[in-house]
């Protein structure tokens, strides 16, 4: 039976098989896709500590993925679509039938942005489309972007942006933002920031970059252009946790709730990064969530023993 079972290989997951590995546990990491998550597509990363930068995402986990590889903690790539608990430990189903059973498991599996489906939105996400402002914004410095979404995410970021970039163009789908009150007010206040009333996203479009957005008005279906240098979007995340939940606890949004020790409701079973309820989402917070859950589920082997 493994000690350990890492099902995730971005940043959360990569941070607790590090940090498990270092504890002498035996684990392995469980990823459905490629290593390395949601920032292999961010084509630069400024803000991560011992890092000066600018480094792409790709190269970043290129980092992690040799400190994993040194430490000979094995990968396997394939989905975990099942957690049960049994006498002995968890059983963890995969979408090829196989089963492995492990003491203890974290689940790291992370969140993805909701997308808009416009038109040529994939080609350009890392080349003027970002889902991250804290991450990107500075790129943007003295440029004219975008801001889709009407909530408290969307006008958050907008408001941070304000400070970096020239112009602010906020699309909204409604006639009325979603955003609390008081992130309302400071909008409305903001001088370089424009609303775009019951508007949608058509098309992105441009040659190696974010040019310009094809609109469309939701209540005529007038269409128009806007030159633009890029576009954040904030519409929200669907977190990776529906294979789990029940009987792991989540929220109404499909988040899974924790202690501050990373354990959820479940008795050896500890969740870290973006698939976790928590208030930011950043790469520095997912690899302190991983060394937290790997610590923690240290203690609970120790306990078995």
């Amino acid at each position: 039976m493994l000690q350990l079972a890492i099902i995730g290989g971005g940043v959360a997951g990569l941070s607790a098989a590090i940090y498990a590995a270092r504890y002498g546990i035996e684990c392995k990491i469980f990823e459905q896709k490629s290593i390395g998550g949601q920032i292999v597509v961010s084509a630069n990363v400024e803000n991560y500590p011992g890092v000066p930068g600018p480094i792409s995402g790709f190269d970043l986990i290129q980092n992690f993925e040799k400190q994993v590889k040194n430490l000979n903690i094995p990968t396997e790539y394939k989905q975990c679509v099942n957690i049960q608990k049994n006498s002995e430990g968890k059983i963890l189903s995969f979408d090829d039938g196989s089963r492995v059973e492990a003491k203890a498991v974290i689940i790291a599996t992370g969140a993805s942005p909701r997308r808009l489906n416009a038109k040529n939105e994939a080609k350009f996400i890392g080349r003027g489309i970002s889902f991250c402002a804290t991450c990107d914004g500075f790129f943007f410095k003295g440029k004219n972007v975008a801001v889709v979404g009407g909530g408290d995410s969307a006008i958050d970021e907008a408001l941070f942006l304000s400070k970096i970039v020239n112009k602010i163009y906020i699309i909204h789908r409604r006639d009325q933002l979603r955003a609390s009150k008081i992130l309302q007010e400071k909008a409305f206040s903001t001088t370089n920031i424009e609303f775009l009333w019951s508007t949608v996203v058509e098309s992105v479009n441009g040659d190696n970059k974010v040019e310009s957005l094809t609109l469309k008005s939701t209540k005529d279906g007038s269409v128009s252009e806007l030159k633009i240098d890029g576009v954040f979007i904030y519409i929200g995340l669907i977190p990776a946790s529906k294979d789990f939940c029940p009987p792991v606890l989540d929220d109404k949004q499909g988040y899974i709730i924790s202690d501050s020790k990373m354990a959820t409701n479940i008795e050896g079973i500890f969740v870290a990064g973006d698939v976790r309820l928590s208030p930011l989402k950043q790469l520095i917070t997912a690899a302190a969530d991983g060394a937290i859950a790997a610590d923690s589920a240290n203690r609970y082997l120790m306990g078995l023993e």
